[in-house]
């Protein structure tokens, strides 16, 4: 997938394959995504996200995590 960010995509959930949230995007920095995690989400799915710091509030998206985005989301690839 080769996504365009913009500051439209500012709010979107951030989904997995199954539709389940993991985040939402926070804001849109030079065509980067930042995402505020939901709180449940796991630590197995973020170190395969590479979101290892435990001390960051949002989390760089890589754009090839990205399967879709559609209107009101951002869905991953299965990790």
């Amino acid at each position: 997938m080769c996504a365009t960010f913009t500051s439209d995509d500012e709010g979107k959930r951030v989904v997995n394959e199954n539709g389940d949230a993991i985040g939402i995007v926070e804001h849109v920095e030079a065509g980067d995504v930042y995402v505020d995690p939901d709180p449940g989400i796991t630590d197995s799915i973020k170190s395969k996200l590479g979101w290892g710091r435990a001390d960051e509030e949002t989390y760089a998206l890589d754009e090839s995590n990205v399967e879709a985005v559609t209107d009101d989301e951002i869905r991953i690839r299965r990790l």
